[in-house]
């Protein structure tokens, strides 16, 4: 595919180039192994190189009109927009993703863009009184600067948007290092709609490396003052500790154990359907997924016996053949970790209603029962697809269990009763949770992010401002202060 023969370089202060780094991180296609690219990593000496090259070019860039500014995120829409069926192809070779992810994933990369386009002109400034006679306080929202971005593999084209045109609509400019499973969705390609774009060079930069070559340098580097991570919480905890040690804000949005809670009025139907989206879009590889679904025991049986159906009836295989529901895994590795938790957890007393067979990367769904309150499948993220089927006994069990688990990113419930979920839905402790819906969404104004392990701090919307400007206050003495010496 040419784009990714294109795009195998690192893309600095405007210039597609070759890494200086010792090896090369090779790209496959986690359905058929093909080598899709090769890729010399950076090194401290190119991370160095793209973050001077941000610093030089953001002053400009941050005091250029917005209604400018704009314009390069106008275009960007309509080129994504142009090329969307070689952007689908992109993200199903190098992601595993389905027509339907890759769909989902692109609409949304729509949706930020536009979101972006009105976020330039959002900052708004402030006037406010002052004790002393004669004294005005303003209060400005400026750029915060250069912002480095860790995006990850599973929604990688998305979720570098999701942060790059942000903090480039308010002024800013950004490293970017994309996971090294998708170094082109996540990097090379979102740099390429860029700069047909018209983005002025230095403004975004695309380091494809990994820890093992820089260690911290992207996080401890001087320039930047924000870092956003999208991945694990054990990353983000190790992201969060370097970047407070250098006085650099972090934005973490990190993993999920979320739960869909199915009450005993509930349609049992929808509900299904629901909780079968909800864990099992693009192979469970979603850190809103639904690791749980809780299930009042009075509906049980019937719930259970059309949510296997369900299950059993999705089709895994190719992921560019439109029929297929579930593609591979992003590698062998993580297909091997998922099969071994479900060996675990029915070695540890689970009862496996379907038991998928792992061949290669592709991993066939699972749906477990019996899991005992203590086990170790229960209180981790699965990032695969597998579920865990728990009954509970009235509202109050539901919501003990739902609260078992030291995430809290997103989750669902249904009900017939509207109000009686919005009650339930507040004493989940959660940042997201949806009535009557899939535990799967993401929408461009509202605050996204979690309590407890899945993150520090707010994405979209206005949590983007806060984000990636900071408060400046400048007062003016109009008449003359008196000063005791």
């Amino acid at each position: 595919m040419s784009y990714f023969s294109e795009l195998a370089f690192q893309y600095i202060d405007g210039e597609w180039r070759t890494g200086s780094g010792s090896w090369d991180i090779v790209d496959f296609n986690p359905y058929n192994g093909e080598k899709l690219a090769s890729i010399t990593v950076a090194t401290v000496q190119e991370i160095d190189l793209a973050y001077r090259a941000a610093e030089r070019a953001q002053p400009e860039w941050g005091g250029t009109n917005p209604y400018t500014r704009r314009l390069v995120f106008e275009r960007a829409l309509r080129i994504i927009e142009d090329r969307e069926k070689e952007l689908t192809e992109a993200i199903i070779a190098e992601c595993g993703g389905t027509h339907v992810k890759a769909g989902f994933e692109l609409h949304l990369a729509k949706e930020f863009l536009r979101e972006s386009i009105q976020l330039a002109l959002r900052p708004e400034g402030r006037i406010l009184p002052s004790p002393v006679d004669g004294k005005e306080n303003r209060l400005y929202r400026l750029p915060v600067g250069v912002v480095g971005v860790i995006s990850p593999f599973n929604f990688p084209f998305l979720l570098s948007i999701k942060s790059v045109a942000p903090a480039l609509a308010l002024g800013n400019s950004v490293v970017l290092k994309p996971h090294q499973n998708t170094p082109i969705c996540g990097g090379g390609l979102v740099a390429k709609v860029f700069e047909d774009a018209g983005l002025p060079a230095g403004l975004l930069n695309v380091v494809v490396t990994d820890i093992a070559e820089i260690g911290d340098a992207l996080i401890e580097h001087p320039v930047p003052k924000v870092i956003s991570f999208t991945g694990s919480d054990k990353v983000g905890r190790h992201v969060a500790t370097v970047a407070a040690s250098h006085f650099k804000r972090s934005i973490l949005e990190l993993g999920g154990n979320s739960a869909l809670v199915v009450l005993d009025d509930a349609d049992v139907d929808y509900a299904v359907n629901a909780a079968v989206f909800s864990r099992f879009v693009h192979q469970g590889q979603v850190c809103m997924a639904a690791n749980r679904v809780l299930v009042d025991r009075r509906i049980e049986r019937e719930f259970t016996e059309k949510f296997v159906a369900k299950v059993e009836s999705l089709r895994v295989g190719d992921p560019s053949d439109l029929t297929t529901h579930i593609g591979p895994l992003i590698n062998e590795g993580q297909a091997e970790a998922i099969s071994s938790l479900v060996d675990q957890a029915v070695a540890e007393g689970a009862t496996a209603l379907v038991r998928g067979r792992t061949e290669g990367t592709l991993v066939a769904p699972s749906v477990l029962t019996g899991v005992a309150e203590d086990a170790a499948i229960l209180s981790q993220e699965i990032f695969g697809p597998v579920v865990l089927l728990i009954p509970f006994d009235g509202d109050e069990d539901a919501i003990r269990l739902a609260n078992a688990t030291e995430y809290g990113l997103s989750g669902a419930v249904h009900t017939g009763d509207i109000e009686r979920g919005v009650s339930f839905a507040k004493r989940v402790r959660t940042g997201m949770i949806h009535v009557n819906d899939s535990t799967v969404h993401d929408e461009p104004i509202v605050p996204f992010g979690g309590e407890g392990n899945s993150g520090l701090g707010r994405l979209n919307g206005d949590s983007f401002v806060e984000d990636f400007t900071t408060t400046k206050w400048i007062s003016i003495q109009y008449g003359r202060s008196q000063f005791p010496f």
